[in-house]
């Protein structure tokens, strides 16, 4: 069985085909400036060469066409005909209170999804554009929507109930809904295994570390806290999202520098976080970069965003009651090792001590790692996540009614023999570049080597 899975930004889509019966990656790719000028798509089917190709694509039909086109190649694509798709995945943002797993979409869910894209106005209009246009151009196979916030409905309703007029959560559904649900639930699911633990006997805190960031607090297997609240803007520093503020602030703004309340929506998502303070900067890499040099403000955004990281895994540690693992994901907690370090600093009277030998040797997409001392109470684990396989698995068990909530439902990666035959291959190059990368490299039985 084939499985496509679509990820739709306002911008962008990101795609993967997979061989369900192989258990195989067939095909993966990233149309980029969708809607805008210049859009292009880059293609990779594993053994064949890579494309990059310039096309306009004015909507997410175009772009979803273009990603059908690729994929049907003769030269650079993965299968003859979309008739091979059998099922197709689509990440959405926000699913609010409705969903608590995922679902098969039709025209019903599609209206749930639309009366709460005010819930998530950056993700979930992209998010519904996509389901969309596949269904126009892929209309008769099933389509299943697998929402980051269904992950976090395990949160008791002391963790999600802001301090308001408890009227705007009875009538508006103002409340913590949390985000990045798919990747906590799959690097979760990792961690058991690598503690040689039960899914439901694991107490973990998991740093979902990128462009956009988000902490859990994970007891007995499940979400009680997070940092990501009624939207995906709450909580750690962020690329270009503030996280955390006085809620003040905006209405002192307003009246200072006459600000109005749109621009001060665009500036808290897309202006502020690290960019914010560095005015130039997201990547963490360019930060890192000016930072050597002398930048001042470089070095204030990443103390700024790793005392962040600190406190919360204070707090989580707290609300968890007794950690076994702290885990970083997602592009900078799996490639940057100095956010890790700095965020990890001081929190040895709690049982977490981090070795700064195998943190720096940890910068790789492909392996799981530990970079605790071995004498650490807490490991921690660098784990990469693969939210496309949740969405497939997810995905294939709708389509054949095997599926259920992630409590009743075992995915094939928390089986401790789970080969990803493409990281596996990965990780063998990275361990010829990288000197030493053995040493860190956990088994699925939990040790090192």
């Amino acid at each position: 069985m084939t499985i496509l899975t679509l990820n739709c930004g306002s911008s962008s889509v990101k795609y993967q085909l997979y061989d369900w019966n192989r258990r195989e990656v067939m095909a993966t790719g990233l149309v980029e400036r969708v809607t805008q000028e210049g859009s292009r798509i880059l293609h990779k089917t594993p053994g064949k060469e890579e494309l990059e190709v310039s096309r306009e694509c004015p909507n997410h039909r175009e772009a979803i066409q273009l990603i059908m086109n690729t994929l049907t190649d003769p030269a650079h694509g993965a299968i003859k005909s979309m008739d091979q798709v059998k099922a197709v995945g689509h990440r959405v943002v926000h699913g609010g209170e409705s969903f608590k797993k995922s679902v098969i979409v039709d025209d019903a869910v599609l209206q749930v999804f639309r009366d709460i894209q005010s819930l998530a106005p950056l993700h979930n209009p992209a998010n519904i554009m996509g389901i969309e246009a596949a269904r126009q151009v892929l209309p008769d196979v099933p389509h299943c929507a697998v929402m980051d916030t269904a992950w976090h409905q395990t949160m008791p309703a002391h963790a999600y109930t802001y301090a308001l007029p408890y009227s705007w959560y009875r009538e508006h559904g103002v409340r913590r809904y949390g985000f990045h649900g798919t990747s906590f639930l799959y690097t979760a699911k990792r961690a058991a295994v690598l503690l040689g633990k039960k899914p439901f006997e694991t107490n973990l805190i998991i740093a979902h570390i990128g462009n956009g960031a988000s902490i859990c607090a994970i007891r007995e297997g499940v979400s009680v806290d997070t940092s990501m609240g009624l939207t995906p803007l709450e909580g750690l520093v962020m690329g270009t999202r503030s996280g955390d503020i006085d809620p003040a602030i905006p209405f002192y703004m307003m009246n200072k520098a006459g600000i109005s309340a749109g621009d001060l929506e665009t500036t808290l998502n897309k202006k502020s976080g690290v960019l914010g303070i560095t005015e130039q900067f997201v990547d963490r890499r360019d930060i890192e970069i000016a930072a050597g040099k002398g930048d001042e403000q470089a070095k204030l955004a990443m103390e700024v965003e790793s005392y962040r990281i600190r406190k919360y895994v204070g707090a989580y540690a707290a609300a968890v009651g007794g950690v076994d693992a702290i885990v970083f994901t997602a592009g900078v907690g799996e490639r940057g090792p100095i956010i890790r370090s700095r965020a990890m600093q001081g929190l040895g009277f709690m049982g977490i001590h981090l070795d700064e030998e195998k943190n720096a040797l940890s910068r790789t997409k492909n392996a799981e790692t530990e970079i605790s001392t071995d004498d650490s109470p807490v490991r921690i684990f660098v784990i990469p996540t693969d939210e496309e396989l949740v969405m497939t698995e997810d995905t294939y068990a709708l389509v054949n009614g095997t599926y259920d909530v992630h409590t009743n439902f075992t995915y094939s990666f928390q089986d401790p023999a789970y080969i990803n035959v493409e990281r596996d291959a990965g990780v063998e190059r990275d361990i010829r570049k990288t000197a030493g990368l053995e040493r860190i490299v956990v088994s699925p039985r939990g040790t090192s080597g």
